[in-house]
């Protein structure tokens, strides 16, 4: 089906009176962060004092601050437990993140694979943030 095919469908939908899950402005991302390791050293869940005291990377402040004010989405997702909550959202307040949400207790242990009915995009962190570029990948998908 063609994308406004799918916006015509959605749109009745609405008309209608349904509820429908919110698209995006096309060019409009809506990012899921991680916190430890990627945005700041890795502060495991077992020695929370940390969470306080680590400083965040600066390119990713500067990164993630730039793409909050073009408009996209800055959700931190973190396998930081609830009760670490308030520290999380102090430290990422007092650096000056920009952020619309955050969701506490992501799976531990990596390897994750996402399967879900919207499109995913998944960007390994590997020491630098930048603007994304786009590369041609392998990836794994469901026979048709």
């Amino acid at each position: 089906m063609k994308k406004e095919d799918v916006d015509k469908l959605l749109q009745q939908k609405v008309d209608e009176g349904e509820h429908v899950s919110p698209i995006l402005p096309e060019g409009i991302k809506n990012y899921l962060i991680d916190i430890d390791g990627t945005i700041t050293e890795d502060v495991p869940n077992e020695e929370p004092e940390r969470m306080e005291t680590c400083e965040p990377f600066p390119d990713a402040l500067e990164t993630l601050n730039k793409w909050y004010d073009q408009g996209h989405i800055i959700c931190f997702f973190t396998s930081r437990t609830e009760e670490h909550r308030e520290v999380t959202e102090n430290w990422l307040n007092k650096h000056g993140f920009k952020f619309h949400s955050l969701l506490m207790g992501k799976p531990r242990g990596g390897n994750y694979h996402w399967i879900d009915n919207h499109l995913v995009k998944a960007t390994r962190y590997k020491g630098k943030f930048t603007d994304l570029v786009e590369k041609d990948v392998t990836i794994q998908v469901f026979k048709e």
